[in-house]
């Protein structure tokens, strides 16, 4: 293991005061936290070193987790190897250079694929609708196709603890069933995981965190520009709801990690017709 006082480059010219240590040394803590527990550290069937596909956006998120898990392996507490990976989509004005230039710099392995998805998306969403669900389904599969070109086991996402509570609300409130962005899943094809180490960060952190480091941040503006989205919608209410009990938000967290079936109306979860009196036997 390495001293203490030794940093990945990526840490190169972090602020040296008390709150931000604290900050890094939370990020870190939880990020490990998170990667133990949904157990992601899972060598691949021939025995090889798991190598994950690190998705970069260029958002606060993504350096985020780009940061800590290298910091992680730095430190030799993430025996795998890490490509960081950006798909250029193509939308007019995308700052092509910045993530390159600024991975080079940083001395991270990384590939930058461009697929033009943009074009795709504005052709065949009508005005006014929103863009996210297709613009992420095209993303998603070109992901999965450079994951497998370069023999990644795993994908590798910055979606934080706000992204799943908002994701639980809006499954909630539009979509009538319980569920969320899971830690750990198999994708459809049975061939890669897909992983949120940041599961139990939360999003003020990545922000605080990011603009510390003063990394290059460059703005989603297909989907920041169209206003309503259920999402900024479930976000204000959580807002709301934080400032009037500071803390709600990781009170509701804890309860997405306290599920009791037995306590819920899915008879698929748990055998209610079964349930029987002490004493008297099933029918």
């Amino acid at each position: 293991m390495l001293d203490e006082t030794e940093i990945h480059p990526l840490f190169a010219g972090a602020p040296s005061t008390t709150e931000f240590k604290k900050l890094r040394k939370r990020i870190v803590r939880q990020t490990r936290e998170a990667i133990e527990q949904y157990g992601m550290i899972a060598r691949p069937a021939d025995g090889t070193r798991p190598k994950w596909l690190v998705c970069l956006s260029g958002g606060k998120d993504s350096y985020t987790l780009l940061a800590v898990l290298h910091e992680l392996k730095w430190r030799g507490l993430l025996p795998v190897d890490l490509l960081a990976c950006n798909l250029d989509q193509g939308q007019p004005g995308f700052p092509a250079t910045v993530l390159p230039e600024f991975l080079a710099r940083m001395g991270v392995p990384h590939r930058i694929e461009y697929q033009d998805t943009y074009s795709i998306v504005m052709d065949k969403i009508p005005a006014g609708r929103t863009f996210c669900a297709l613009c992420s389904r095209l993303r998603r599969g070109n992901l999965y196709r450079v994951a497998r070109e370069e023999g990644c086991s795993a994908i590798v996402l910055g979606h934080h603890r706000d992204d799943i509570l908002e994701t639980f609300f809006m499954n909630l409130f539009h979509g009538g069933r319980l569920a969320t962005m899971p830690p750990k899943l198999v994708n459809e094809e049975g061939d890669l995981f897909v992983y949120r180490p940041l599961a139990h960060v939360a999003e003020i952190d990545c922000e605080k965190f990011a603009q510390a480091m003063q990394y290059p941040i460059i703005p989603c503006d297909l989907c920041g520009s169209q206003d309503g989205l259920q999402r900024q919608q479930v976000k204000q209410i959580l807002d709301g709801w934080e400032r009037n009990s500071p803390g709600r938000r990781q009170v509701m967290f804890r309860a997405l990690m306290n599920a009791r079936p037995s306590h819920l109306l899915d008879p698929k979860l748990f055998d209610f017709a079964g349930l029987t009196l002490a004493g008297l036997p099933k029918d």
